[in-house]
C-alpha cells in the first residue's frame, strides 16, 4: 500500500482536476456549481418514510441503545432524519444556511430538536463535543485536505462513523456531455475505492459495503433536470434544448429523471470505529 502521505496528496490532485477551464467559465454569467436545495429536501423525505439502506443500516445498529447523532455536511437530513427514533439529541453541520433550514424543519416535525451549525467542517469542529455516532453522506468529493476531516470526524464519534460516498466522483455522469458540448475530457478519479486505502493507510480498519441505490424521481420534471444539467455544463439559457436532447440520447426517464449530477446509483457505505 501507498504511504499515506501519497495517499492524501493523489486524493487533493484528483479532486483539483475537476477544476473547469477558465474559457469556460468565462463564456456563462451562472454558477455552475448547482446546489438543487429541492432535490436533496424530496431524497431527505423519501428516505424518512422508508429507511432502510446500507448506510442507515450501519449507523441504526450503532445506535442501540439510542444515542447521539452528529451528521456533517448534513444537507437537509438525507443521512440522519430516517434515525429520528433512535437519536436522543441531533447536531447537524453544513456549509448552506437553507440547507440547515429544510433539515431544521423537518427535525421538528418528527419532533427531534436539531442544534444546527452553519461551517464547514473540521473549521467549526473544536467547538462541537461528540457523539455517539457520526454520520456523513456525499460529502468526501468536496474535501481536497482529506486527513484532517476524516480524523475530526473519526476524534467525534464515540462507537461509530458511518461514511456514504458514490463509487466513483459524482460529475463523472456528466463526462460525456463535457465532451459533446465543450470537446473537454473529465477526469474520472478520485473514487470511493481511493478513500478506503486512505482510511486504511490511517489505522482506521474501515468496513464497507458496495450497493446499488433503486432508481428515484429526484427532480419533478424534466425541464428541472435540464436547468440544473445545463448550468453545471456551462451553458447558456438558448441551448436547453440541445441539453435535454442529450440527456435523452443518455437514457434519462422523462417521467422519472433522475440526478446526473449529485450521489449517483452505484454508492458505498464505509463505517469505523469512532475514538471520542
Amino acid at each position: 500500500m501507498a504511504p499515506l502521505t501519497e495517499l492524501l496528496n493523489r486524493w487533493r490532485e484528483d479532486l483539483s482536476a475537476w477544476a473547469i477551464p477558465d474559457r469556460i467559465t468565462a463564456g456563462v454569467a451562472e454558477s455552475p456549481w448547482v446546489l438543487p436545495r429541492q432535490v436533496f429536501a424530496r431524497r431527505a423525505d423519501r428516505l424518512s418514510r422508508a429507511p432502510g439502506s446500507p448506510s442507515f443500516e450501519r449507523a441504526a445498529e450503532a445506535l442501540d441503545p439510542p444515542g447521539s447523532v452528529l451528521d456533517v455536511g448534513s444537507g437537509a437530513g438525507a443521512a440522519c432524519l430516517p434515525l429520528a427514533p433512535r437519536t436522543t439529541t441531533l447536531t447537524a453541520v453544513d456549509a448552506d444556511e437553507e440547507m440547515l433550514g429544510l433539515l431544521a424543519g423537518r427535525a421538528a416535525e418528527a419532533g427531534l430538536a436539531a442544534r444546527t451549525v452553519h461551517g464547514r467542517w473540521p473549521g467549526n469542529a473544536g467547538r462541537l463535543g461528540s457523539a455517539d455516532v457520526a454520520t456523513c453522506h456525499h460529502v468526501l468529493y468536496n474535501v481536497p485536505d482529506l486527513g484532517p476531516f476524516l480524523e475530526a470526524l473519526t476524534g467525534h464519534a464515540r462507537r461509530r462513523v458511518v461514511v456514504e460516498i458514490a463509487a466513483v466522483h459524482p460529475l463523472t455522469s456528466l463526462n460525456p456531455l463535457w465532451l459533446r458540448f465543450h470537446g473537454l475530457r473529465r477526469p474520472e478519479r478520485p473514487t470511493a475505492g481511493d478513500a478506503l486505502a486512505i482510511l486504511a493507510a490511517m489505522g482506521r480498519n474501515p468496513g464497507h459495503t458496495e450497493w446499488s441505490r433503486p432508481a428515484e424521481a429526484d427532480y419533478r420534471s424534466m425541464a428541472e433536470l435540464v436547468e440544473v444539467t445545463r448550468r453545471r455544463l456551462c451553458l447558456p439559457p438558448e441551448r436547453a434544448g440541445e441539453v435535454e436532447a442529450a440527456l435523452a440520447e443518455l437514457g434519462i426517464n422523462p417521467g422519472q429523471p433522475s440526478d446526473l449530477g449529485s450521489s449517483g446509483r452505484n454508492v458505498v457505505t464505509i463505517w469505523w470505529e469512532g475514538t471520542a
